[in-house]
């Protein structure tokens, strides 16, 4: 069905990856919000170009036409407008759903988590993109997933050059979302199925074809600033000057090493106008040793300027730019990486087992677990009235739980615990 239960271990590695995701987005000032997991329909058709065939669709008995969100995107969108909000820095963590054929190895789902994390407001350009691209660069690196690219591009720079190609704007978003497919079909087939399916001409498609096989730094920025065609469109000389200025911040961050400007970048969403981004996993090829290859995008985003203005009944338009954390796709990455490992993974947090040696103590035990709760400090005890001791530290060995406080009959006598830990086997009284 493409969804999945999660065992404890699963629901202990997501909940440690989230954490990280999410204290990145704290450093950098973000307030949490929540939107509702329903949408009205007519909210989200249309806003993300093929993907809207994949809405969930579903009809109240009132007959109201509502839907699953499909992203965290447009239903923040609509809370700014909604709510008359022009200037917020927020991250959203939730479930979204797709009606997609889920492909289950490589973390695609019908319903997944989605962690956003979006800038809204009128600023100077680019400085808050280049954050947005400093965030991707954090969290990828603290997760420590191996290496990996950020690539840009702006679309802007892509309408220009669908126009000096001669593509009529009618067929822009077709064609956007079949150059998107580039980083997993050779352009051989993009270009048949941009000619065979969206209707380009074979002299349109090996013009785009010349452009969109380019990517680089800002050697390649200033050699298209440089071109005879592209020079001449508005569009794409304001998206080339945008993105020569975006890697002037980003080498003040010192993250260019791993960004890479690339005209095949086209992330067919229908909502965005500038800057898009999306970074990538890369890994050896097992044939080819020196050579990386994708393994798949693990984060997108950009700027989508006019999104708010749809929702507004004055048409206000307030400037955003976010990106999303594939969470689902990451979370696969590292699963494998733990069950290879054969590592363990503690399910709980529990700090202390209360244990007792011998027979007749649970008043014992529940007067000291009573008091340990109610000092904030996490602990469990056997459910059991006479539990054998070996039973109860074989427990903690299997749990993980680093410390067991035992209190036997001498102990109360004493007016004492003995505090044990699990794994070097010392104990103290106190």
């Amino acid at each position: 069905q493409g969804t999945r239960d999660h065992a404890p271990a699963q629901v202990a590695l997501r909940d440690r990856l989230l954490s990280a995701v999410v204290s990145c987005f704290k450093r950098h000032g973000a307030a949490a919000i929540d939107t509702p997991a329903l949408e009205l329909r007519e909210m989200l058709v249309g806003k993300y170009g093929e993907g809207s065939k994949l809405i969930y669709e579903l009809q109240d008995q009132g007959g109201e036409l509502l839907a699953l969100r499909y992203d965290l995107t447009v239903p923040f969108a609509r809370y700014l407008a909604m709510n008359k909000i022009t200037n917020m820095k927020r991250y959203h963590v939730a479930k979204v759903y797709r009606r997609d054929n889920p492909a289950t190895t490589r973390g695609r789902y019908r319903e997944f988590y989605q962690c956003d994390f979006d800038i809204a407001g009128q600023f100077d350009p680019m400085i808050p993109d280049a954050e947005c691209l400093k965030i991707v660069h954090e969290i990828l690196s603290d997760l420590q997933l191996g290496d990996f690219v950020i690539k840009v591009n702006d679309r802007r720079i892509l309408n220009g050059v669908f126009v000096v190609c001669g593509v009529p704007e009618s067929k822009f978003i077709p064609a956007c979302s079949t150059v998107d497919k580039l980083d997993k079909m050779p352009w051989e087939e993009v270009r048949s199925e941009m000619v065979g399916e969206k209707g380009l001409s074979p002299e349109a498609a090996d013009r785009i074809g010349e452009y969109v096989q380019l990517h680089g730094g800002l050697d390649l920025i200033e050699r298209l600033l440089q071109d005879p065609k592209l020079s001449q469109n508005k569009l794409a000389k304001e998206g080339l000057g945008d993105m020569k200025l975006l890697f002037e911040y980003l080498t003040l961050f010192g993250i260019t090493e791993k960004i890479s400007f690339d005209l095949s970048l086209a992330r067919g969403l229908d909502y965005y106008t500038g800057v898009i981004f999306e970074a990538v996993l890369l890994q050896q090829d097992n044939e080819h040793k020196e050579e990386l290859v994708n393994v798949g995008s693990v984060a997108g985003g950009g700027r989508y300027d006019g999104l708010v203005g749809m929702f507004d009944p004055k048409g206000r338009k307030v400037p955003c730019v976010g990106v999303s954390i594939g969470i689902e796709r990451i979370f696969s990455i590292l699963e494998q990486r733990l069950e290879a490992s054969g590592e363990k993974l503690r399910t709980t947090e529990t700090q202390v087992l209360v244990a007792t040696p011998q027979k007749h103590l649970l008043a014992a035990r529940l007067k000291l677990i009573s008091e340990l709760w109610d000092a904030g400090i996490k602990a469990e005890m056997l459910y059991k009235k006479d539990p054998k001791l070996l039973k109860q530290l074989q427990y903690c060995e299997d749990t993980g739980i680093p410390l067991a406080a035992i209190v036997g009959e001498q102990e109360l006598a004493d007016g004492v615990v003995k505090l044990r830990d699990v794994a070097t086997r010392q104990e103290v009284r106190m």
